[in-house]
């Protein structure tokens, strides 16, 4: 198990159709996932809750404690082996657990922070001895960790750090001079993962010890939101790191940070959907008790609208996270007992743009959730004393984290070129195809599955223009890059949305498709405009083939749609509220 690899094959989405039945959604959850779902939500409720005031006012002693509570409880060692004091539980667990402790904010924050940046690169690649000193603790809450790979010179271009370590003339202790800043947990972690360059030049990573001789910590920062979840700078000087705690091999520090990183971006992505049904909560609240002109603003048309359109985009989020969550697992199998570093590395490589899918229609969901929740609060969304105030604070953060949203979209289409032309995806056939697809394309045929087949199409069809435009100084031509990763993003939700609705033969799932549908083939057009302009020269017939492959799809009774969605939702929420 821990020496093979799946045959599973990250961008696939973008290249051929997914049958329904082959991919996983909520509606699969086994007895122990919902088991497990039940525990994380009561502790949520009942632990982290009744704590909300001491989290925002920076009792960080609270958070700390709370996060030992989760360890007494197994929610901080889901995704560690059974073989070093972990649960060895399944990547759609992980994504149960950080979907509900994003409902809270700030301990959401720190939380997910430990269980997955902050542990997973001992996991993936620590020594027998590393993981036997540290996982049980961190399984069991007994050590709190943080992630260090940020510098004041070195955010989205994390090789640039400054950070040093060196050898010491015994050859026992590496000695770390830099400064690490906007440290997650900083003020109360037990372990560090250290990212330095030896001889300032090979970029490495170290398990670094709050005790250990030369690290301090700077002052808390003074932040817009998540002001529950400890934020400060790391600061080593002459910092005494035994050589047994460097992490991996010496020079190949990257590969753990960015490999890692995707886990993270999987795992934002829960975080947020959490977070924005949070929000959906307690704005259909609201609406239902907030009366004007005689009526509760929920019987409004156009705050039905406004709802229709929330839940639609939590339905496709959640339906995105939890098939790249079964994808992952199936890809990663095995891969933490595993002592073959290069099959760690594909492991964690494979689905890099799925991860970063999820990191930024989650983050970018949350944002619009949180926005129009804050609106229909109307002057109380404003203030502090009503929860979604903190909401909207607290969300605008998840577009930095773990790689901006900008970053990952440059990352996406780039990386889905790099794996073609290795040949990992069948690029010149579905290219192939696309442009045939494209140009023979009868408008009539307007199902879900044949919309998501035109988009697919469009995008590849763009894709290939845009490569023979700019060659390999594609990647320096940024603007085309996120027009493309955008329609890929939404071809991804929209994809998973229509294989849901088609999977669970739901009526109401039905309805949130077509509303997801509705709004993807809007923002695809959109980029579509822009990027045949840049790319396809005036009088090429694909222009208009393109053009009016769009324009004919139709979207009936939409007024109608939403009004049902919302006035079901306000009734019965079995998905999204319970």
């Amino acid at each position: 198990m821990g020496n093979t690899l799946s045959s599973i094959k990250g961008g696939s989405y973008l290249v051929q159709q997914t049958a329904p039945e082959d991919v996983f959604f909520p509606e699969d959850f086994t007895d122990e996932h919902l088991l497990i779902k039940k525990t994380a939500e009561q502790f949520v409720t009942k632990e982290v809750g009744a704590k909300r005031d001491e989290i925002e006012a920076q009792q960080f002693e609270v958070v700390a404690d709370l996060m030992r509570k989760a360890g007494e409880l197994g929610l901080l060692a889901h995704s560690i082996p059974e073989s070093f004091g972990g649960l060895g539980l399944d990547k759609v667990t992980k994504a149960i657990v950080g979907e509900q402790v994003g409902r809270t904010g700030s301990y959401g924050v720190a939380h997910s922070n430990h269980t997955c940046i902050a542990t997973l690169p001992i996991t993936y690649y620590g020594t027998q001895e590393q993981k036997g000193k540290y996982l049980p603790k961190l399984a069991s809450g007994e050590y709190l960790g943080a992630y260090c790979l940020t510098e004041p010179d070195a955010g989205s271009d994390a090789m640039g750090g400054k950070t040093t370590a060196q050898l010491n003339e015994s050859g026992t202790h590496y000695l770390l001079n830099g400064t690490k800043i906007y440290i997650t947990n900083a003020a109360f972690s037990d372990t560090f993962i250290v990212y330095a360059k030896v001889d300032g030049k090979q970029f490495t990573a170290f398990i670094v010890e709050k005790d250990f001789p030369g690290l301090s910590l700077g002052p808390e920062e003074k932040k817009m939101g998540i002001k529950g979840s400890s934020t400060r700078s790391v600061i080593l000087e002459d910092c005494v790191v035994p050589i047994e705690n460097v992490l991996g091999e010496i020079g190949r520090g990257h590969i753990i940070a960015f490999t890692v990183l995707n886990l993270g971006r999987f795992n934002l992505g829960a975080a947020c959907m959490g977070g924005a049904k949070e929000a959906l909560k307690l704005t259909l609240t609201h609406i239902n008790n907030r009366k004007q002109f005689g009526k509760t603003l929920g019987e409004f048309g156009l705050t039905k609208e406004k709802v229709a359109k929330m839940e639609a985009r939590i339905f496709a989020a959640e339906a995105l996270q939890y098939r790249t969550a079964f994808l992952l697992e199936e890809v990663l199998k095995g891969l933490d007992g595993s002592d073959n570093p290069k099959l760690i590395v594909a492991g964690l490589s494979e689905l890099a743009l799925e991860c970063a899918a999820c990191k930024v229609y989650g983050s970018e969901t949350l944002d619009f959730i949180a926005d129009e929740a804050l609106q229909l609060h109307g002057g109380a969304g404003f203030i502090s004393e009503y929860p979604i105030e903190q909401i909207y604070r607290d969300s605008r953060i998840n577009r930095i984290f773990e790689g901006t949203n900008e970053i990952n979209r440059l990352l996406l289409t780039g990386q889905f070129l790099k794996k073609s032309l290795k040949g990992e995806l069948p690029y010149e056939q579905a290219v192939k195809k696309a442009f045939q697809h494209v140009m023979v394309k009868d408008a009539a045929e307007q199902s879900p599955i044949e919309t998501i087949k035109d988009i697919r199409a469009i995008y590849l069809v763009l894709v290939e223009y845009a490569r023979k435009k700019y060659g390999m100084g594609l990647e320096e031509e940024q603007e085309v890059l996120t027009k493309l990763s955008d329609i890929a993003i939404l071809l991804f939700a929209a994809e998973s949305a229509v294989l849901r609705s088609e999977k669970s033969a739901s009526t109401r799932h039905q309805l949130l498709m077509e509303t997801v549908l509705q709004e993807t083939v809007g923002e695809v057009l959109s980029n579509t405009r822009v990027l045949m302009e840049e790319l396809i020269p005036t009088g090429d017939q694909m222009r208009e083939q393109l053009y009016t492959l769009l324009l004919s799809k139709t979207f009936p009774d939409s007024v109608k749609r939403n009004r049902m969605i919302a006035e079901r939702g306000a009734c019965h929420h079995p998905i999204f509220v319970e």
